[in-house]
């Protein structure tokens, strides 16, 4: 390559450069802090999100303690929120509540950071395909849950706290059903005692959800699966009494067992293989299928 053409390819190359750079993302220095805060709103209208929170940072840095720097803060929370970082908006809010925590929108940054939990680990598919979050770690729902908590505690009057409070009611039943999952799960492990515990943990926690009846079900079985007839019986008459329609209840009332606990002999594959061939069927308890959220 001859000079006359390196000189144009790194001609070229800087003005694609240049191009690249928007001019949405130089701040002129002279820009006063109404300007600047207009242009930001200008982003997050353009859904620029990223640009808009540089201009809101850059606002607060260059005028911290001007009359928009607190609304300035408050608006780095919600333009992290729709650019779906969640982590971002959660540490934003957090921040803003711990700098100002008697500000008159204080109700605001408790909100969104509810928000914020309550789409954290959704991945970018999950918020087009339909997916089953009661199968997945329960821990920011549980945040999210306690966010929603403290501004209905904080701010009983607060405009956010009608849409807070449907959204507890939904993760409450997100929550219990997450607890139903895991007792299948000690179910197909054989651990009885456990998917009891998990069983009577919604009942205790979560009444009144769409999982509860599972829940008395679990324990029906699982007290069953350990003869223990008396326990079984106590929650079996909960499941007649406040669920009659249950399909795990035939029509007099008693219930449907899953499965049994029988003991059979292993093969020989499965002894020569130390059990990592021929093993039987685990055993199998989930009525979602038939008892979907009512």
């Amino acid at each position: 390559m001859n000079r006359l053409a390196k000189s144009i390819f790194l001609s070229v190359f800087l003005l694609a450069g240049l191009a690249g750079c928007s001019s949405d993302d130089e701040v002129p220095q002279d820009m006063t802090e109404k300007e600047l805060y207009e242009s930001a709103q200008d982003s997050l209208r353009q859904e620029s999100y990223q640009n808009a929170v540089k201009k809101l940072q850059l606002l607060e840095a260059r005028f911290p303690f001007g009359p928009y720097a607190e609304q300035a803060q408050l608006e780095i929370i919600y333009a992290h929120y729709l650019n779906f970082e969640s982590e971002a908006s959660i540490a934003a809010a957090d921040r803003f509540i711990r700098l100002h925590p008697q500000h008159p929108n204080a109700d605001y940054a408790y909100y969104i950071k509810g928000l914020a939990n309550y789409v954290e680990g959704e991945g970018f598919l999950d918020r087009f395909l339909p997916t089953d979050m009661t199968m997945r770690d329960p821990g920011a729902a549980l945040q999210s849950f306690e966010d929603f908590r403290q501004l209905l505690y904080r701010y009983p009057d607060s405009p956010y706290a009608s849409d807070a409070k449907a959204r507890m009611l939904y993760l409450r039943a997100r929550l219990a059903r997450y607890e139903i999952n895991v007792a299948n799960y000690y179910f197909e492990r054989g651990a009885y005692i456990a998917a009891a515990n998990r069983g009577r943990y919604v009942v205790e926690n979560f009444p009144q959800t769409p999982a509860t009846a599972d829940a008395l079900a679990v324990m029906v079985q699982a007290y069953q699966l350990l003869s223990l007839d008396d326990l079984a019986a106590d929650a079996l008459a909960m499941l007649n009494e406040n669920y009659s329609d249950h399909p795990s209840i035939d029509e007099n009332g008693a219930f449907i067992s899953k499965f049994s606990v029988t003991e059979s002999e292993p093969s020989f594959i499965n002894k020569a293989s130390f059990g990592l061939f021929d093993r039987s069927a685990p055993p199998e308890f989930n009525n979602r299928a038939d008892y979907l959220d009512r």
